[in-house]
């Protein structure tokens, strides 16, 4: 492999959405070039960035082994891949990529993931693989209703994802989701909790970084807002914290890696899913943190000291901006939002606007957790995407 500061490095992506994007910004302010594999067959906000752009299907290893032929490295956008292709493709192209099919392999579906982390000791959200009626009502009896109806791969934002309050429903969702057809389906029980949290870890070779215990604010699924630090102890954050390294450490993983934990009412924390990629929860840190989780992406995989996680400023809060209409994307914001000192706009260059779909994102720093989140709420309360 090429050294990675080297003006004909190249870094591959495995999906072409927003998150490779901001990792190909970083990659660039390093000079090495930017190559990237789409599985859409509508333009992504990377290959707008690079003429480095294949596209085909995560599927089909041969269809992938051109562009992996062009990489030094290879990394991660999402998690809509089989760990064994990864494995093929980088003994085919003999490109490593990371994190690697290994360590991916331990947390590539939601079952695995769940007994992954189990093993390791870390405390998760009950849950059960359903594949008939009987499974369904068992575990309405055991854990209560309503309950949590998941894909066990590809969900994402809410999609994948069902509630179901009763067995006429969790029958309905079951087939839905593909249960019966050849998908897993993972029943997981509703716990009562205060907060959602999050953490990044980023590792490699020379040693690893833990960022800030966030707090996340969902609706309907999909994060909507992440405020950090986590308006909860110290304590609770370190835990966090902790908990996140040790999950690092039970994969091996090398690259970036976000956790997603449940702060139930009794105080105790409870692993809810992870991505072997950057994160929703962690773009704050673009301009909340010394190094972002999109920087310390790219060191990582290219086996780069690790740059500092610590905040700049006591306060980030970063609010998702979704798309409101059908059409062309535009982002209509107001001039006081886009003037304030310290706040800070990201488009993804997505070209099609869609009710729900993660557009943009803005985020303001400050001094005061709670203040700051009010700004920045009003500020982009009457943002049209």
């Amino acid at each position: 492999m090429k050294k990675p500061l080297s003006s004909d490095f190249v870094i591959g992506f495995l999906g072409a959405g927003q998150l490779a994007r901001m990792s190909a910004l970083q990659a660039f302010r390093y000079g090495m070039q930017v190559a990237v594999f789409s599985d859409r067959t509508e333009n992504e906000p990377v290959q707008f960035m690079t003429p480095h752009s294949l596209s085909g299907s995560f599927d089909d290893v041969n269809s992938m082994l051109d562009f992996a032929k062009t990489c030094d490295v290879i990394t991660l956008e999402n998690e809509f891949i089989d760990s064994a292709v990864l494995k093929e493709l980088s003994e085919k192209s003999g490109t490593p990529i990371y994190p690697t099919p290994e360590s991916f392999s331990l947390i590539e579906n939601k079952l695995i993931e769940k007994q992954t982390f189990e093993s390791a000791g870390i405390p998760v959200t009950p849950y059960l693989l359903v594949d008939d009626k009987d499974a369904l009502i068992r575990f309405g009896e055991e854990h209560g209703w309503p309950y949590l109806l998941k894909s066990s791969k590809g969900g994402y934002d809410g999609y994948g994802n069902k509630t179901v309050r009763n067995i006429e429903e969790a029958l309905e969702a079951f087939h839905k989701l593909g249960g019966g057809a050849g998908h897993d389906i993972l029943a997981e029980a509703f716990v009562d909790f205060t907060h959602e949290l999050a953490v990044q870890v980023a590792r490699n070779e020379t040693g690893y970084v833990v960022y800030p215990c966030c707090e996340t604010v969902q609706k309907n699924h999909i994060c909507v807002a992440v405020k950090s630090p986590a308006p909860v102890s110290e304590t609770i954050q370190q835990q966090a914290q902790n908990l996140a390294v040790k999950a690092t450490e039970a994969i091996d993983g090398k690259g970036i890696f976000a956790y997603e934990f449940f702060l139930t009412t009794d105080g105790s924390l409870l692993l809810n899913e992870s991505a072997p990629r950057p994160h929703n929860s962690g773009h704050y840190t673009i301009e909340g943190c010394v190094t972002s989780q999109f920087e310390n992406h790219v060191r990582a995989v290219c086996g780069l000291p690790l740059g500092s996680a610590e905040m700049i400023e006591p306060a980030a809060v970063m609010i998702n901006l979704l798309g409101t209409k059908n059409r062309s994307a535009v982002v209509e914001i107001s001039n006081e939002a886009m003037a304030i000192p310290h706040s800070h706009l990201h488009s993804y260059g997505k070209i099609q606007s869609k009710p729900g779909r993660k557009m943009a994102h803005f985020t303001l720093i400050g001094n005061d957790l709670e203040a700051t989140y009010k700004r920045a709420i009003s500020l982009t309360r009457k943002v049209e995407i």
